[in-house]
């Protein structure tokens, strides 16, 4: 009897392990994985409204604590919890399958900080460009909501970056720049950026980079946010990070880089608020009176990003031929 049982229960578990749900899909087109995955976005959406419907309540006024608990469900409903459960079901090995196959030295992440801090005035260099398009006379409308979204986006922002003191710093820094890190590169890189890399078209290489996926990544990757006259800014930063895994073979890289941008953000709203400074005044770095530093930025920006990637090119020659011997 006690044999019986024993070979019951093996046999339970045996049929479990069999219904689990990692790799499931792993033989599966790419379409029906992009379609999955959509799925669970959609479903993972829903569900965290009927959160924010529960936490909100009756009580219509909402305040920066309220704001901040849909930033976090928002960016976890979207991007974390999906991205996180494509990978599950499209691999056994489900980390690998994001982008966590490789370990990286310490050379590569260095370059990382350095380059997204060389970067900042750059970035508000090419945004002031951005913001002085125009469309034409037909689209007017388009313009003007397009505006408005911006200072919608704008005035969200400094709600959010309000508080001034440590215990809201390190808040933000979890929100603002932590959490949005992992969860849109697992989503853009990890995840959309391999689907079009599977794509007939859009996964063709040359010398070993998929050059239009990453393009196509990184253009909804800037889309998404819904900051219009942010986007060709944050275009190349997509950009930037999908190259970086693409020459790393490492997700942990562009989540760095990520990490930093936001993070350098925060601390100078931070620092904005406790010295009294004007919000407006940390995006004109790089541009105006500070033009020159634009540029300079720009340049050494250019110098980094090719010095990274002759770095990565010399070690994969070495690695190679100690592997070889």
């Amino acid at each position: 009897m006690e044999n019986e049982g024993s070979d019951c229960l093996h046999s339970f578990i045996k049929k479990k392990r069999n219904m689990a749900l990692r790799g499931k899909m792993a033989n599966s087109h790419v379409i029906a994985k992009m379609a999955v995955w959509l799925g669970s976005i959609l479903l993972c959406f829903i569900f965290a409204m009927v959160i924010i419907a529960m936490l909100v309540g009756e009580n219509l006024t909402m305040d920066v604590s309220m704001y901040k608990w849909m930033q976090f469900l928002q960016t976890t409903a979207l991007f974390l919890l999906p991205a996180i459960f494509i990978a599950y079901v499209s691999s056994q090995k489900p980390w690998q399958w994001l982008g966590f196959s490789k370990k990286v030295s310490w050379q590569p992440l260095v370059w990382a900080v350095v380059i997204m801090l060389v970067a900042l005035p750059a970035i508000n260099l090419l945004g002031h460009w951005n913001q002085q398009l125009s469309l034409p006379s037909a689209l007017e409308g388009l313009e003007t909501w397009m505006k408005n979204r911006e200072l919608e986006a704008a005035g969200l922002t400094e709600l959010l970056m309000s508080d001034a003191s440590y215990k809201g710093l390190v808040i933000n820094l979890l929100l603002m720049a932590v959490l949005p890190a992992v969860a849109e590169e697992f989503t853009f890189r990890g995840v959309l950026q391999r689907f079009f890399t599977s794509k007939k078209y859009m996964g063709n290489v040359s010398n070993g980079v998929p050059h239009i996926a990453i393009w196509v990544t990184a253009i909804i990757f800037s889309a998404i946010h819904m900051q219009f006259y942010g986007f060709v800014p944050r275009m190349l930063m997509g950009a930037l990070f999908g190259y970086m895994l693409v020459w790393t073979g490492s997700l942990w890289v562009p989540m760095l880089m990520h990490f930093v941008n936001n993070a350098l953000a925060v601390l100078l709203y931070f620092m904005a608020n406790r010295a009294g400074w004007e919000m407006d005044k940390i995006d004109t770095i790089g541009t105006s009176n500070t033009l020159w530093l634009g540029i300079a930025s720009m340049v050494l920006t250019i110098v980094g990003i090719y010095m990274f990637r002759r770095s990565t090119t010399i070690r994969s020659a070495s690695s190679r031929i100690s592997n070889g011997n």
